[in-house]
């Protein structure tokens, strides 16, 4: 592993590039680290049953892509919104039949309200379309397959050597200088204590399943390690 300023960097193959993931996520857990942006991490660090153009590039894409607006976020499609901004314009000319002119102000304004959400998630939905398409088909033919959040920022780029031989690079920083001096520390104890680092592979589960007719028990993606 290499250590700059810009993070921790490792070469190799791809259990090299799992193993380097795992490790620096181990180190975040024991620096006590628990939280929305660890998981978001936890969830896009390369797994050793995943491939890097087909699952890292898909994860990419999503936590690339723009978040939700507010008629999302509520669980309401654009059509539905259209259509509550006709019945409160319905109401407002209601109130100005009524002689009621603050009823029918505050009507229209609601109107005018759900005519816009409904374009913010129908503008967020058309952008992430295109995101998808462009960022899968053609960013990751150019650039590295990155992850950025609050906590870590991240980047894989694969190395071809020769013909047949192929490497990756994988990089990755924590972005609060505090946190980094201690996972930095962290790595080091893995080095001089961890003799032999087990990479976590997911168990195949489906074929005992079936035979047997019991529910596969559930695993944790997480690190592990021990002392020879």
């Amino acid at each position: 592993m290499e250590e700059s300023v810009s993070g921790f960097k490792v070469r190799g193959n791809w259990g090299d590039v799992v193993e380097h993931g795992e490790r620096i996520t181990r180190a975040l857990q024991d620096a006590g680290v628990d939280s929305d942006a660890f998981e978001e991490w936890d969830e896009w660090r390369p797994k050793s049953h995943e491939r890097l153009g087909e699952d890292v590039s898909e994860k990419t894409a999503v936590q690339a892509s723009v978040s939700e607006g507010e008629g999302e976020k509520a669980g309401k499609d654009p059509d539905e919104d259209l259509q509550t901004a006709g019945e409160r314009l319905s109401e407002s000319y209601e109130r100005v039949e009524e002689g009621d002119s603050n009823g029918a102000v505050e009507r229209w304004s609601e109107s005018l309200g759900y005519v816009a959400r409904a374009a913010d998630s129908a503008s967020r939905r058309a952008l992430r379309r295109v995101e998808n398409t462009v960022y899968q088909r053609v960013m990751t033919q150019l650039a590295p397959y990155y992850f950025d959040n609050e906590l870590v920022s991240a980047n894989i780029q694969k190395s071809t050597r020769g013909e047949d031989e192929v490497s990756f690079i994988f990089e990755v920083n924590i972005n609060d200088d505090e946190l980094k001096t201690e996972v930095s520390d962290r790595l080091s104890e893995y080095d001089d204590e961890v003799t032999r680092w087990h990479v976590h592979t997911r168990k195949e589960t489906e074929t005992a399943e079936a035979a047997e007719g019991v529910e596969p028990p559930e695993s944790e993606d997480r690190s592990r390690s021990t002392t020879n």
